[in-house]
């Protein structure tokens, strides 16, 4: 996995081009014959993504646009696609690119971001007028009260909380609503529901009412599970549904473990793997302490809705996967080693595998912790190859280092490998024997994907995750369907490989070619690296417009991009299942839209 561990302080600098992009864009003309309507299309609990549609309700075209809007104190775009964005304090202004700006009469256009904070855009202009198409704003609409928090669950009852909206004539009541239906209208900023399904999940919003009697946006949902009850069912089938949760994702990207369970992913996975800890000296090591077990979560944060306090004995990823098994017991959590940036050192680990497996067994089974995990996953992901370093311990040492660790944790706990899916002769599958290994683990995660990307800037484009070969692709062997033939060649059973599925894209730009095989410039730009963009962005930003080889694609602008859709993974489960295969795995949960539309399709596609 080419981008699997990036440092914390990497994210800092994510929202720096926001800071300086300060002034306002002036208004190109009268609002009085378009309209600009918001809508949040994913909520994450501490983030969201918004997007505004532009529509010219006149009869004459629209040469530019320009839309404006104030966020309360807290809240604020990092980052933005199909327009230039900018900020002044808390006010916020979005003008048309080079190409988007020209609307025929009826035509729409949309624009989207993603942001930080719980609220939402209030006193919207379009080109200097109101939004709604008049030329005169009129009594403004309340704003989005801010994302309710909750406390005090128990199996029938929850109490909520949030921060007040804003209105020019004053905030008149607010209406509490449960999965969308209202339950309550109250005039203060909290309100305890009674009458509740224990063990049962649900879905709390808020919207102001002013004294005119206008109802505002609706503020970010916060999901609630009463006490007592039973859990959701694990995943119906005996298919292998894993994740990865990145130790390093609780920082820019914000994710968290409770995001499994608002997103309802959880309910439909049966393993995560935890990425990743550190193989150092020969040993392995937690890499990030303060994140895997140290980092305080507030009550509103946490899976099970208690606070951390500061004396308790497991904090961190490791106490939230803790809360989270007791949630959901069909869960089994794999700690996972290596990755890409520390798969450099296996070899030193390969020159005393009893040694290593011990190291492991001691970090996976501390005492502090022993209860979370139940086994162990190796991300060794280039043995006797060259990767981000090259390793010459030999074709037997990733047999032998296997051996050592089902040795050492014994029958009862889950070994497993993320492996290359290099199916090309001569490749990085036959630099090590992965067929006798495989009589020591329980599975490999077969990571079919990153096989093209702008790592090879000039092109040509390619899918980055091919289920097949085609005609014209780039290296052959680079395909899934090659990767899973050549293990099996090997000796390894069907039932032990699991298709891997990015929840991510790679592009390039600088593409003047909508089909495959076009030249390029360079990486595509990226939220978090230059030719990588998680799925729950490209959706919206740069939508499909075409697939091959099983894999979407799309070309918008001068940027091509690769990634897989609810479809396509539709149609690589269906392979996985007639191939027999164990199941899939995903690299990685924060890539997926707020309600789990990848992690779904897994689950839908391998029932």
């Amino acid at each position: 996995m080419r981008f699997r561990h990036r440092a914390a302080a990497g994210f800092a600098t994510l929202l720096l081009p926001f800071a300086g992009l300060v002034g306002l864009a002036s208004p190109a003309q009268a609002a009085t014959s378009a309209t600009a309507t918001y809508t949040k299309a994913s909520d994450w609990g501490t983030g969201f993504e918004g997007r505004w549609t532009v529509k010219n309700t006149g009869t004459t075209s629209l040469s530019s646009w320009t839309v404006e809007w104030d966020f309360p104190s807290g809240t604020s775009v990092t980052s933005a696609w199909d327009a230039d964005v900018t900020s002044s304090g808390t006010h916020w202004t979005a003008k048309n690119k080079a190409w988007n700006g020209t609307l025929a009469p009826g035509a729409t256009v949309s624009f989207g971001f993603n942001g930080s904070g719980s609220g939402s855009p209030s006193h919207c202009k379009l080109n200097g007028g109101s939004c709604d198409g008049t030329s005169v704003p009129g009594d403004a609409a309340p704003s989005a009260p801010g994302t309710p928090t909750a406390s005090d669950v128990t199996d029938t009852s929850v109490k909520l909380s949030w921060s007040a909206a804003t209105d020019d004539k004053g905030v008149k009541n607010y209406d509490v609503l449960r999965d969308g239906a209202k339950v309550a209208t109250v005039t203060t900023t909290s309100y305890t529901h009674t009458g509740l399904t224990a063990g049962t999940d649900y879905s709390y919003t808020v919207q102001a009412r002013d004294t005119a009697d206008q109802t505002g946006p609706v503020s970010g949902a916060v999901a609630v599970r009463t006490t007592g009850g039973t859990t959701d069912p694990p995943p119906t089938g005996d298919k292998i549904k894993l994740g990865y949760f990145t130790e390093w994702g609780v920082y820019g990207r914000n994710y968290h473990v409770k995001n499994l369970v608002s997103s309802g992913s959880a309910s439909k996975i049966t393993h995560i793997n935890y990425a990743f800890g550190n193989v150092k000296n020969g040993q392995c090591t937690v890499d990030d302490t303060y994140a895997a077990y140290d980092k305080a979560y507030t009550a509103d944060q946490s899976v099970s809705g208690a606070a951390d306090t500061w004396d308790q004995p497991l904090r961190g990823n490791f106490n939230q996967l803790r809360q989270l098994k007791a949630k959901y017991p069909h869960i089994k959590v794999l700690y996972s080693f290596g990755g890409w940036t520390y798969s450099g050192g296996f070899a030193q680990a390969a020159a005393n595998p009893a040694a290593f497996a011990k190291s492991c067994k001691a970090v996976v089974e501390d005492p502090r912790w022993a209860d979370v995990f139940d086994g162990i996953d190796i991300d060794w992901e280039y043995p006797n190859a060259c990767g981000l370093t090259c390793d010459t311990s030999g074709p037997a040492a990733f047999r032998n280092l296997m051996s050592a660790l089902r040795s050492e944790f014994g029958s009862t706990y889950l070994v497993t490998a993320a492996i290359t899916a290099d199916g090309s002769s001569g490749g990085k599958i036959d630099a090590a024997d992965y067929g006798g290994a495989s009589a020591h683990l329980d599975w490999y995660n077969v990571m079919t994907y990153d096989y093209f990307g702008a790592f090879d800037k000039d092109g040509p484009t390619a899918p980055h995750s091919p289920l097949t070969s085609y005609a014209g692709i780039p290296a052959a062997g680079f395909n899934s369907a090659d990767a899973i033939a050549k293990l099996r060649s090997k000796g390894v059973p069907s039932a032990k490989l699991l298709l891997g599925i990015g929840f991510y894209g790679r592009g390039w730009t600088g593409v003047t070619q909508s089909a495959p095989g076009g030249t390029a410039t360079g990486a595509a730009p990226g939220t978090y690296e230059a030719g990588i963009e998680d799925y729950k962005v490209l959706k919206t930003s740069c939508p499909a417009t075409g697939t091959i080889a099983g894999t979407a694609y799309a070309h918008c602008g001068s940027n091509w991009w690769s990634y897989d859709t609810p479809s396509t993974i539709a149609g690589k489960m269906t392979w996985a299942r007639n191939q027999g295969l164990g199941g899939a795995f995903f690299w990685e949960f924060s890539g997926d839209t707020g309600n789990g539309e990848l992690v779904t399709a897994i689950d839908k596609g391998l029932r």
